[in-house]
Order: C-alpha cells, then sequence, then structure tokens
C-alpha cells in the first residue's frame, strides 16, 4: 500500500464500502461453493435433476451477487480513482506554477507533461485496481479459511501453511519488478526530456545540418527505454507464470489430501467438493493482486512523483501562512521590501549564488539587473518571484518579516516573463488571456493592441481565434514575447519580472520590442535581468551584480561616474558611455 493513499480525499469512505461489498462478495463466494457441492453430490448419489432445481438456484443467486458485488466494488473504486485523479493533477500543476521555471528545468520538462498527462492516468489506473485487490486479500481467504476449519481442519492447516509460501515469493518477485520499473521509469524521464528537447531545438538542428545526426541519439535512448521495458515485461511474465505454477502446486496438495482420505472414507464428497471448490478461490486474491502488480507499478511510482512535487516546499508554504494580524502583501506606492543578508546556496562547499545580498524595494519604477553569466542575476529573480527560498537571511515587507516569498498571496502579485515564455496549444486570445480566463474580448484584444499584436491578428485568417501553439501557427521568438507582455497588462499586477526575456532576439526585434515595453512599464515595480546593457538609460536603478554579490546601486549617469564595475561593463561590452 502506497504511504500517501490515506492522504487522498474521501478514502475513509470508500474502503468502507469497498470493504462491506469485499465481506458480501466473500460470503457469496463461500455459499456458491456450498451450494454447488450439495447439488454434484446429490446427483452423483443418484438424486433426480429436478429434485435439485432449489439448490440450483440458490447456487445461481450467489452467483448473481458476487459478480454484482464486484461491480460495484470496481464503479466506486474507478469514481474515486477519477475524481483523486483530476485532485491530484490540479494539485500538481498549481504546485508547478508556484515552483516556477528552475523546478521545471531541474525536472525535466518533458518529465513533467509526461507526468501530468501520462502520469495520472497510470495512477488512476492503479487506484481502481488496487483498493478492491488489497481489501479482498485481507478479507475473502481469512473468511474462506474459517469456514474451511469448521469442515475438516487438516485442509485449514495446508491452507495455512501454503499461503505464506505464496506470498514470500510474491514479495521477492515484487523486489525484483521494482528494481526494473525503477530503472525503466528513469529510462522514461530520459525519453521524455529528450523528445521535448529535440522537438524545441529540430529548426536549430536544421539549421546547423545536424537533424539527420540527431536522430541517432533519439534511436538510442529510445532503444534504452525499450531494453528497460522489455526486461520489466520479462519479470512480469515469469512472476505471473510463477503465481500461477505455486498456485496450482498449492490447490493440488489440498486435492491430493482430499483424495486420500475420500479413498479411505475418512471424508463425505460434499465436504471434500466443497473444500476443493474453495482452494482456488482461498488463492485467488493472491494471485490478483500479484498479476495486477506489475500493471499498476508504474500507476504507484507515478503518483509518488506527483505526490513528491505536492509535498516540495510545503514547510515553506507553512512558515508563510502564518503572517502578522493585519499584514497584507499587496504592493502598492508606498510599499518597501528590504532584502537582508539574503544567501542561496545549492551545495554546502560550494560558491554561494547570492551571497549576503542587501536590497531595498519601493514602490513603482523600473529596475536593471546586470551582471555577467553567473552572476546571480537569475536567482535573485526566482528569490524575488517566490520561486527559490533562500538559505539564508531575511525579508521584510512592511511590517512583516518573511523568511521567504513564496506565498500564494505574495505571487498573486507577479507576472514573471522568461526568455523564452510558453505558447501553449489554444487561440491567439486564449494564450493572452491565460492569467485572466474571465477577461472579456475587448480587454484581451486592447491588451493585445498594447503589446503590439495588432497587426499579427489582423494578418490571421481567424485573428484572435486563430490556433497558435503546438498544431496550429508558429510565432517567432519577438511575437512571443509580444503575447507574453500582453498577458502581463491584461493581468494588471502591479510587479513584472523579466528574466533575460530578449537575450534570443536580434538586435533588431529586441530594439523594436523595447520600443513597445517601455510605455507599459509605468505604474509597475519592474525588475529586468539582462546583460542587454542598452536598457540600462531607462532604468530608474540599476543594481549591478558580481560573482552573487551586489556591488554596486544607481542610475546610469551616476555609475557611469563612478567608473566602477558598471563602466567596466559597458566599455567591455562597447555600449558607449555617453
Amino acid at each position: 500500500m502506497g504511504r500517501d493513499l490515506m492522504k487522498y480525499k474521501g478514502i475513509k469512505p470508500v474502503l468502507a464500502g469497498i470493504g462491506v461489498l469485499t465481506l458480501i462478495q466473500s460470503i457469496a463466494i463461500i455459499l456458491q461453493a456450498k451450494w454447488l457441492a450439495e447439488v454434484i453430490s446429490a446427483l452423483f448419489a443418484g438424486a433426480k435433476l429436478q429434485e435439485q432445481f432449489g439448490g440450483a438456484v440458490l447456487f445461481l443467486l450467489a452467483f448473481i451477487v458476487r459478480q454484482i458485488s464486484a461491480l460495484l466494488q470496481q464503479r466506486i473504486a474507478y469514481r474515486f480513482a477519477e475524481q483523486t485523479g483530476k485532485e491530484l493533477r490540479k494539485q500538481v500543476m498549481e504546485k508547478l506554477f508556484e515552483l516556477g521555471p528552475r523546478f521545471a528545468k531541474r525536472e525535466g520538462t518533458g518529465n513533467l507533461v509526461t507526468l501530468v498527462l501520462d502520469g495520472v492516468t497510470k495512477f488512476r489506473n492503479y487506484l481502481e485496481l488496487f483498493l478492491p485487490r488489497m481489501l479482498a486479500t485481507g478479507l475473502t481467504p481469512m473468511l474462506i479459511l474459517l469456514y474451511v476449519f469448521t469442515l475438516d481442519i487438516t485442509a485449514a492447516v495446508i491452507l495455512i501453511l501454503t499461503l505464506p509460501i505464496l506470498i514470500i515469493f510474491l514479495i521477492l518477485v515484487g523486489l525484483a519488478a521494482r528494481k526494473q520499473m525503477d530503472r525503466q521509469w528513469k529510462s522514461y524521464r530520459t525519453l521524455s526530456n529528450h523528445f521535448v528537447d529535440s522537438l524545441r531545438g529540430l529548426e536549430t538542428l536544421k539549421f546547423l545540418g545536424h537533424s539527420r545526426s540527431h536522430s541517432e541519439s533519439i534511436e538510442r535512448v529510445s532503444d534504452s527505454y525499450r531494453s528497460a521495458t522489455m526486461r520489466t515485461l520479462r519479470v512480469a511474465f515469469l512472476s505471473s507464470f510463477s503465481l500461477d505454477f505455486f498456485t496450482m502446486l498449492s490447490v493440488a496438495s489440498v486435492a491430493v489430501s482430499l483424495g486420500l482420505r475420500l479413498i479411505d472414507g475418512n471424508m463425505t464428497l460434499l465436504t471434500g467438493l466443497t473444500i476443493l471448490i474453495l482452494a482456488p478461490e482461498y488463492f485467488l486474491p493472491v494471485r490478483m493482486v500479484g498479476a495486477d502488480y506489475h500493471a499498476t507499478l508504474d500507476g504507484k511510482e507515478a503518483g509518488e512523483a506527483m505526490n513528491a512535487i505536492i509535498a516540495e516546499g510545503e514547510a515553506e508554504r507553512a512558515a508563510m501562512a502564518s503572517l502578522p494580524e493585519g499584514i497584507a502583501l499587496d504592493w502598492r506606492p508606498d510599499s518597501v521590501m528590504k532584502l537582508s543578508s539574503l544567501t542561496v546556496q545549492y551545495e554546502e562547499e560550494g560558491q554561494p549564488s547570492l551571497d549576503q545580498v542587501g536590497l531595498e524595494l519601493s514602490g513603482f519604477g523600473k529596475i536593471g539587473i546586470i551582471g555577467e553569466s553567473g552572476a546571480g542575476k537569475s536567482t535573485l529573480i526566482d528569490v524575488l518571484g517566490g520561486f527559490l527560498r533562500p538559505t539564508e537571511g531575511e525579508i521584510e515587507l512592511g511590517r512583516a518579516r518573511l523568511g521567504d516569498l513564496t506565498s500564494p498571496e505574495w505571487r498573486r502579485q507577479i507576472t514573471y516573463i522568461p526568455q523564452n515564455p510558453y505558447i501553449f496549444s489554444g487561440s491567439l486570445a486564449d494564450n493572452i488571456a491565460f492569467y485572466s480566463p474571465d477577461a472579456s474580448r475587448a480587454e484581451i484584444e486592447q491588451a493585445a493592441e498594447d503589446a503590439g499584436l495588432g497587426a499579427l491578428a489582423d494578418s490571421l485568417p481567424k485573428g484572435y481565434d486563430e490556433p497558435i501553439g503546438g498544431g496550429g501557427r508558429p510565432l517567432s521568438g519577438g511575437q512571443e514575447q509580444r503575447v507574453a507582455l500582453a498577458r502581463a497588462l491584461l493581468s494588471r499586477r502591479p510587479i513584472l519580472l523579466l528574466d533575460e526575456p530578449t537575450a534570443h532576439l536580434d538586435i533588431e526585434t529586441e530594439y523594436e520590442l523595447k520600443a513597445t515595453m517601455l510605455p507599459l512599464f509605468e505604474g509597475r515595480l519592474v525588475l529586468l535581468a539582462t546583460h542587454r546593457l542598452h536598457w540600462m538609460r531607462e532604468m530608474d536603478r540599476i543594481i549591478v551584480m558580481e560573482q552573487g554579490r551586489i556591488v554596486e546601486t544607481g542610475n546610469h549617469d551616476e555609475l557611469i561616474a563612478r567608473k566602477g564595475a558598471y563602466y567596466q561593463l559597458m566599455t567591455s561590452q562597447r555600449e558607449g558611455i555617453l
């Protein structure tokens, strides 16, 4: 049983319902065997078939009750699995948005997409099969064994001795299967990430003339996954055969014991036939668990992976949940935030990404964050966006002292625009309204016009209803950034974080986009991390970073006059200093 199973909403009533139905089903199995044995033994003794009509009807009634109970169990398990799967997917998606792009980059986009799509389906299948099987394994053999004890103690002892052998073998096979499944899941994640990365880089590979040679890499990764899958299937097939074989031996041992005593006259045919009919039913739940274990193990792994994502940073959220009374996280023109001794260190012995950073942000304005690669620009943006929890330091927002900014209330103040904004498979209007699904059509079109997308919409056959993204019309890098900017405008959030938003654009497209973006920065707190220094003349304040530290702050003219780190960067990039 998965360690997170009892945490799911509504699990206890579901287990109770399935448990009652399993009890009814187990009683029906016993009665079915009893009445069938009575009919057969009576016919064997010379009774007429017409005289056994009542017993046959009772057997048929028990059979129907058994099948109806099994059907109801599956329906209850299916509904619970469906609802739990939907809720789990929703929680994972919410958590992925909270954790942000750094987490997605670490885990791999392909892996996360596969987990949310295929993983939820496999997890639903796991719940649907697992719950009835486990309860049947706990109840049915026990009730059958108690009934067999009332009929024949010797047969009951044989059943007691043979079942643990079967369970031990099932555990050993399960451990081997889990080892193979771990390898397969790891290979599956690699394949998913490789596939997504290949799709993203296909145009670049074609441009460089390496698209054909890249097929060898795809073949190698695919072959690795195929081999892992075949090893897992081999273990599954062998274990199923072994379970059937040991079950057959166990039933045979009971049958031999019954047959010898029937020959010696120490047992009646009715008793022996009843036990013989019940013996396969006694082992059946364990066999079913063994068979379904391999079919649902990947679903169990997917569920644990999704729960691990949901649990990521729960301690941080709990720490942020208890804000001082009367403190709000709304950012206003008079808001002030102070960062004190902020440190982010990934490896204990490594260089900190942020090292004792102290910074004060207030009101609205445009702030540029610059520095060479690895200076800590993106890390600072991630901390301010609530995507990353600092290792040390304190954040003071108004009168509230916070350990981090991972609170959902803070994130609702922020719009984040990365270097490569994601375009979803949908219409242009749907992509623009991603953060504001309740926005009117007029608001969407106004945001698009302000972001410079009006001409694009006019050129499309279906206008704002034209499909874009996967399976739709592809957009250029500049157009994708304009869609992200339109999302930010429509959301009306007061804080805008931009992490190298134009790094992949050519200079002409960047300057064109810059002319659109600058007027839209007004009335917001904008933090722009970039290595393109021509933006800095437009910034109200510039933060210069080196090796995780802030070495200079000020506006363009002040920093040029100091002839410090900023001056050196401007000179090295030949941006000019006038």
